[in-house]
């Protein structure tokens, strides 16, 4: 009854998804003695699917089942070897295995047993490729000059694992074949336990190497932060003594032209500097679960880490850093420039209102002139109007003089010319002042 009622629940599209990727990338179970061969190929976001056909075309030789599309992890058993492969963000490793006992390490190795054109075209570009030599607890652990003999002993790092149940030792160098070296000597280790070793070891060499990636970008971004530095400074000395807007609006373009470089700088380098500091998360937290122990005269993987890897990690974090900071030195002088900018504009526009104010008033002036002439213009032809009709009434049989009568019609017709002008510019104004306080206009 309680089945039934929890099968009627809604269950979220993702919930499986979500529940087994914690499981997704198992550990191998691994005996000693064991040889493996590791690659890590950079195929970007957009190879998973090159890289999966290229699995399933593996398995179709070998007439077995391949992987379901969209598959991220897959093992296959093969003729008399094992093949282990993971598709990461940007990456997908390949990890072959040979169970059974072996001589010399490195003379034959895992990845010989799988198809030579095929291994020849596996997608992408080689980034990481180890080869792991598993010893059986049975044999002695190697002595300094048979670890000399497999790894360059001038580079030898080792440690005891896994609370002394294990050591491992490795050069962190390439061989004459292109692969690193890792030798493991198995000391008390159940299959499990022996099989994450091994994924730690393969997986600090992986994201160590992966972080790395970022140590280039850092080096050629380095002297154009420089540069820009240099420009800024030329740029902020320069600011003082530009008066003008023109030179001002000149410093300022500058000044866009180093933020649109310094911006691409950092939209070029995000995803890398981003991955870097996550792959290097990932290396410290698998050096911390080797448990490791000293072995006289050695150097360990932290060491290693701490000494070689980390530095290396801080010039990648200390290029992201400068970035960041001189980003927002150039967006506070860019601003401060702009403010430079519109006050000087605000100036020039002061100045402008000035000096139209100063033609406004001098057209007042020149209006009231023209309006005076007006008054005796319009007065002149209106008193010749009245000399045409005192002509007519004196033809008319009315007689008057006409010389006084048009000598009185002056200034009487002056007065209401002027009167009407002056009536007409009041008005004027008065719609004028409404249009400026928001009020209706003249009708």
């Amino acid at each position: 009854m309680a089945d039934a009622k929890a099968s009627m629940v809604r269950e979220h599209p993702q919930r499986v998804a979500l529940v087994n990727e914690v499981h997704a990338r198992p550990f191998l179970s691994v005996s000693a003695p064991e040889r493996a061969s590791h690659l890590a190929m950079t195929s970007g976001e957009q190879g998973a699917s090159a890289d999966r056909a290229h699995l399933v075309a593996l398995c179709q030789r070998y007439g077995i089942a391949h992987p379901a599309p969209g598959t991220n992890h897959f093992v296959a058993e093969l003729d008399g070897y094992r093949v282990k492969w993971e598709r990461h963000t940007e990456f997908c490793t390949w990890t072959f295995l040979k169970a059974g006992a072996f001589g010399t390490p490195f003379a034959q190795n895992a990845i010989d047993l799988a198809p030579a054109d095929w291994v020849a075209g596996i997608p992408g570009e080689r980034i990481v490729a180890v080869h792991v030599a598993l010893l059986s607890r049975e044999r002695a652990a190697p002595e300094a000059d048979e670890l000399g003999s497999w790894l360059h002993a001038e580079y030898l790092a080792g440690s005891v694992l896994s609370g002394a149940r294990a050591a491992a030792w490795t050069d962190f160098r390439l061989h004459a074949d292109g692969f690193g070296r890792i030798v493991v000597h198995d000391r008390a280790l159940g299959e499990r336990q022996c099989g994450r070793v091994i994924q730690r070891l393969l997986e600090i060499e992986t994201y160590r190497t992966m972080a790395l990636l970022a140590l280039p970008v850092a080096r050629e971004i380095g002297p154009g932060i420089t540069a820009v530095d240099a420009d800024l400074l030329s740029i902020m000395d320069a600011m003082p003594e530009a008066a003008g807007v023109t030179e001002q609006r000149a410093l300022l373009d500058r000044l866009t032209a180093l933020s649109a470089r310094i911006e691409r700088a950092t939209a070029a380098s995000a995803y890398r500097f981003g991955a870097a500091r996550a792959y290097a998360d990932l290396v410290a937290k698998r050096v911390a679960e080797l448990r490791e122990e000293r072995i006289e005269g050695l150097q360990t993987y932290r060491e290693f880490v701490d000494r070689r890897f980390a530095p290396a990690l801080r010039t990648c974090e200390a290029t992201a850093d400068r970035l960041a900071r001189m980003s927002e030195r150039l967006a506070r002088a860019g601003s401060l420039l702009r403010t430079r900018v519109d006050l000087a504009v605000e100036a020039q526009n002061q100045s402008l209102l000035a000096s139209m104010d100063r033609r406004a008033h001098l057209q007042l002036r020149l209006q009231e002139t023209v309006e005076g002439l007006s008054v005796a213009a319009i007065t002149y032809y209106t008193v010749g109007l009245v000399a045409y009709a005192l002509h007519a009434l004196d033809a008319a049989g009315l007689h008057l003089d006409k010389d006084i009568a048009t000598g009185l019609a002056i200034p009487v017709v002056a007065l209401f010319v002027w009167a009407g002008l002056r009536r007409f510019r009041r008005s004027l104004q008065r719609a004028e002042k409404r249009g400026e306080a928001g009020g209706p206009g003249p009708r």
